[in-house]
């Protein structure tokens, strides 16, 4: 679950106990930093440091974060698009980390990605039914006839039409970009689809109806997927499970109505109230806690937990040793000092430390 977590001592899983889909354990990602003519390594950046989590059948698992956590690339990492360090990635119980040629090519049929930016990530020069006909055309050769066929039917599936099977993405809003990279993704019926920041570039209305169409492809297809996005409501909205990254590793994981109602630990706590509340007055009289800074450079990270120059519960220990994971109340695990020492809260919600004086972090 985090950078201390082993594989005996596996992460919070779904609730009904049935073998996952997806099975991380304690992935690593390490880039090396290279300098001079000779490009010598004089450094590196631990990207993703010891992440593990369980994704089941048909489950949404929300990875959420700052800029720079890690959860991009580890999502990334989970279909080989960059290569790991370290760890395990098994799908149905294969491990995605021996398999090379033919047998990688085959199973990426069963895992998929939409990313962040729909005006980059489709060709401008492809018409959508060579966009989302791809798939087809690269693992089965499929004939054109018998490719537009299954291309509109795709189309339908997002919200789109036959009529657009001959335009080109400048022809298309943002969320319709979106839409059509969801249906290439759909293409090859995978079991599990990776959505790196799907809503990011899009307006607020827009990011709605995408987030929609995930949560209802989800429900009619059964494919599962892992939403990644820097907004915890969002995240919160179109997910069954939620993981908070911070710094390459994850801090906390639960359920999704317990993470963001009531948070185990301080970082989860300071992203659900970055986010906004429509109503007014509860938004005046809400206690609002405003992270300092930018997270620490993943070149020179803070000893102890990574967490506590920013944290203002941080007491001597996180400075010096890093958590391990602790069982929460509601099921889910979180990484941090305050379940163990001092307040021992022990799984119960950091809304039970209101009579505990805080610090300015710095």
């Amino acid at each position: 679950m985090s950078d201390t977590t082993t594989p005996s001592e596996p992460p919070a899983t779904p609730a009904d106990g049935a073998a996952p889909l997806l099975r991380v354990r304690d992935l690593e990602k390490v880039f090396p930093i290279k300098k001079g003519l000779l490009r010598r390594t004089v450094a590196h950046v631990r990207a993703v440091d010891g992440v593990s989590f369980d994704i089941a059948r048909g489950e949404v698992l929300g990875l959420v974060g700052e800029s720079g956590s890690g959860k991009s690339t580890t999502g990334r990492l989970l279909l080989r698009l960059i290569e790991p360090t370290g760890g395990s990635i098994e799908l149905e119980g294969k491990e995605l980390r021996d398999l090379e040629g033919e047998e990688l090519r085959a199973v990426r049929c069963d895992m998929q990605m939409v990313f962040q930016d729909p005006y980059s990530s489709l060709d401008p020069l492809a018409p959508v039914a060579d966009i989302v006909g791809e798939p087809f055309q690269v693992h089965f050769n499929m004939p054109r006839k018998e490719r537009d066929e299954k291309v509109v039917k795709l189309l339908e599936q997002v919200g789109l039409s036959a009529q657009h099977l001959r335009r080109f993405p400048a022809e298309f809003s943002g969320g319709q970009r979106q839409r059509i990279a969801v249906a290439r993704a759909l293409a090859l019926e995978p079991k599990l689809i990776v959505a790196d920041e799907p809503v990011s570039a899009l307006d607020m209305s827009t990011q709605s109806q995408v987030v929609n169409l995930l949560s209802d492809l989800r429900e009619r297809l059964g494919v599962a997927l892992l939403f990644i996005a820097h907004d915890l409501s969002i995240v919160h909205h179109a997910s069954d499970r939620i993981a908070v990254m911070y710094l390459g590793g994850i801090v906390e994981v639960g359920d999704a109505d317990d993470v963001y109602s009531h948070p185990c630990h301080p970082y989860s706590e300071a992203l659900i109230s970055a986010a906004p509340v429509p109503d007014p007055v509860v938004e005046r009289s809400r206690r609002r806690i405003v992270l300092e800074g930018d997270p620490p450079s993943p070149l020179d990270p803070p000893s102890g937990c990574r967490y506590h120059p920013r944290c203002a519960y941080a007491m001597d220990i996180c400075s010096q040793v890093a958590p391990e994971p602790t069982p929460t109340l509601a099921g889910g695990e979180v990484a941090c000092h305050l379940h163990t020492s001092g307040p021992a809260l022990a799984g119960r919600p950091l809304a039970e430390l209101s009579g505990v004086t805080t610090h300015e972090p710095g």
